[in-house]
């Protein structure tokens, strides 16, 4: 069983429940909203890392996410990432009078990070993140955070966007990590934001996959 079924929608705003073999989960998620957040996916620094995507990207967001940890972690945070990338596509419709773009260039202490954001209807990331290595928590919450690249990957191809996320310097693990969540929440803040206009920003007419 695969399936993303329970989808509930409207204006920038809506939940899903994502149910396979592996996993678990349910998001809901408001565009417009203050920057909430309830987080619990079973795995501690996952879940500080969807708080900072929420807190600095102005969204409400829940997830409660459960799965095959004792396996490996990656099932649910893959699997996050394809189910709040539906979710945000779902939520912006036909995108009509957003931003579209959105930058920011965020540091955090020794940790440098630029992330770049395109909502243009085609799922492109680019990840430059090779200095992100090593493992955050120890014992049974250690936390591998090369996993990350695959939420992002999972996020971009089905939110439909390009993602561009450059972490420039840093020697710190977890400020690594958290500047990328930081950076990227900033960027989609910007994109996604009203321009108060009611057209589509292409001359295309549409951005939609």
């Amino acid at each position: 069983m695969n399936s993303a079924d329970n989808t509930v929608l409207k204006a920038r705003s809506g939940s899903m429940v994502r149910k396979t073999r592996e996993t678990e989960i349910q998001i809901r998620l408001d565009l417009d909203g203050s920057g909430s957040y309830a987080v619990e996916t079973g795995i501690p620094f996952f879940n500080h890392m969807l708080e900072q995507l929420a807190l600095h990207g102005g969204f409400d967001l829940e997830v409660r996410a459960a799965g095959d940890i004792e396996v490996d972690v990656h099932h649910i945070v893959e699997d996050t990432g394809i189910l709040l990338g539906k979710l945000l596509e779902g939520c912006l419709t036909e995108k009509s009078g957003i931003t579209r773009y959105g930058s920011m260039l965020l540091p955090m202490d020794d940790s440098l990070c630029m992330a770049v954001v395109d909502i243009c209807g085609r799922a492109n990331l680019v990840y430059n993140c090779s200095i992100l290595k090593g493992s955050v928590g120890g014992g049974s919450n250690s936390f591998d955070v090369q996993v990350l690249e695959e939420f992002f990957k999972a996020f971009v191809s089905h939110a439909f966007i390009t993602l561009h996320i450059n972490l420039m310097y840093g020697s710190n693990t977890h400020h690594n990590a958290e500047c990328i969540f930081k950076a990227v929440a900033r960027a989609l803040r910007a994109a996604v934001r009203r321009e108060g206009r009611n057209t589509v920003p292409s001359t295309k007419g549409c951005l939609n996959p």
